[in-house]
């Protein structure tokens, strides 16, 4: 036996033969392309009384977050609504009513609520529609803010809806 016979590579070279390549070497793949940095809200945390501006009358916009909060309201139970951290009991959709409508069913959905003794709910109010302001988004804000039930609310995080729903602490009866 020869020496060739026992090299396994030496023996495949010679079954194969002479190889030519098929075309020229491949240039390194061009680099892909940089992902688009992220788009960063800016979260500008509302003062604690409630008041987004100095101006009490001031319209909150689609993306603004909207945020009340009572004095007697703590501060530990107020970090814990912001970051969404109570459970909802009873939640109210207002997609699709008016004004008048909204305003009716707040007030009936709020009585029934402290009724029941729930100490947290959700309204869905949405974002509004178009590029104008949100007239439920601020009808929502402007009623809840006059409501003596009302200790405390804030702008849902956005697993729950985000500015386009509000998680409202109530007084328990």
């Amino acid at each position: 036996m020869h020496e060739d016979e026992e090299d396994p590579a030496a023996l495949f070279r010679a079954a194969i033969g002479e190889v030519a390549p098929l075309r020229k070497p491949a240039q390194a793949p061009p680099a892909p392309p940089r992902p688009r940095p992220a788009a960063r809200a800016r979260h500008e945390e509302p003062p604690p009384s409630g008041r987004l501006a100095d101006d009490p009358d001031a319209a909150l916009m689609r993306g603004d977050a909207s945020a009340f909060r009572r004095e007697r309201v703590s501060a530990r139970d107020w970090q814990r609504l912001r970051r969404g951290q109570f459970s909802a009991q009873d939640e109210l959709d207002l997609h699709g009513a008016n004004s008048l409508q909204a305003e009716t069913l707040l007030a009936r959905f709020l009585a029934e609520a402290g009724e029941a003794g729930f100490g947290c709910v959700r309204i869905i109010h949405g974002k509004g529609g178009g590029d104008g302001v949100p007239v439920l988004k601020n009808l929502v804000d402007r009623t809840l803010r006059q409501r003596g039930d009302v200790l405390a609310f804030h702008s849902a995080p956005s697993a729950q809806g985000g500015t386009g729903a509000l998680l409202v602490l109530l007084a328990r009866r």
